[in-house]
């Protein structure tokens, strides 16, 4: 039995694979549709979301299965005290395979010890998303064709965002990538993976202006600024509107530059920006569903 914790759990070359089917379920979907029959996903999720959660419930409805679940934590038992394992171990008798996501780092790991079936992290704390992670490789596989030489701006909140935290660790397997941080300074990406890209030897820079570096960018990947993060509302005021992609800037930019974004966006990308054929972030969440539906499969060792 396998589970997913960290992009890192599959190799690039499982990666290849996993994308491989996730693409071939894009351009045939009716071969698929019966694969998770009679098979269950328990949807965990102690904190809030729309994109991941109904994702997970459209992936695994688009392959036959069924969904049961709770969408926040005072809805299960956790509200009585239950804790995590004692959690997994209840959902393990209902279901097949189940995605968790938790404000606690770790948790998803405390439930993957104790399950008796594959667990998905769909989110832990400010630590990692390994299945946004996967959308944002595929993405950028199935659009530009492969997942190596280029550069990749990633803006906004370096500091709390977990969907640039797993994202950078799952490239810098790949050759030639050069990575440009824009950040404020209270943002600014952990030391721990500025360690670890000095370590490898892998480029990067650290800038504050967003305009200053457009012109260099095969990709840009904005993020929010995570107000759930904060500690204190006078910071997160502060810092919300710091970035915000407009026409302007977008035309400082390289006529193939593909803009990715995780969503939920607040206003740190114009709505104008919609309707640049360079603007990608709604395909990479059908996309998503996409990947979800590959993984299933693997997890449950149907493909």
């Amino acid at each position: 039995m396998r589970h997913l914790m960290s992009p890192l759990d599959f190799s690039t070359e499982e990666l290849d694979k996993l994308f491989d089917l996730a693409n071939d379920i894009e351009h045939n979907p009716e071969k698929y549709a019966h694969a998770c029959d009679g098979k269950i996903l328990a949807t965990c999720f102690y904190e809030p979301s729309t994109r991941t959660r109904l994702s997970f419930e459209s992936a695994m409805t688009r392959l036959g299965g069924r969904v049961i679940g709770f969408s926040d934590a005072a809805s299960s038992s956790a509200s009585k005290g239950e804790s995590v394992s004692d959690t997994i171990r209840i959902i393990s008798c209902y279901s097949d395979i189940c995605a968790m996501r938790h404000p606690k780092e770790g948790a998803p790991m405390v439930a993957a010890e104790k399950s008796w079936i594959p667990v998905i992290n769909a989110g832990d704390g400010g630590h990692q998303h390994p299945t946004q992670t996967l959308t944002d490789l595929l993405t950028i596989r199935s659009i530009r064709g492969k997942l190596d030489n280029f550069t990749i701006g990633l803006c906004g909140d370096l500091k709390f965002g977990r969907t640039v935290h797993s994202l950078i660790n799952a490239l810098v397997r790949y050759s030639n990538i050069r990575f440009i941080f824009i950040s404020p300074e209270e943002l600014k990406v952990p030391d721990y993976i500025t360690d670890m890209l000095r370590e490898k030897d892998i480029p990067y820079e650290e800038v504050i202006r967003l305009e200053d570096v457009m012109p260099h960018l095969d990709i840009l990947y904005m993020t929010r600024v995570q107000k759930e993060r904060f500690f204190n509302e006078e910071d997160y005021v502060r810092l919300k509107d710091f970035y915000i992609l407009n026409t302007v800037k977008m035309a400082l930019a390289k006529k193939d530059m593909l803009v990715l974004h995780p969503l939920p966006r607040v206003n740190e990308i114009s709505v104008e920006v919609d309707e640049d054929p360079r603007a990608a972030y709604f395909r990479q969440a059908q996309y998503g569903v996409y990947v979800r539906m590959a993984l299933i499969l693997t997890l449950l060792e149907l493909a």
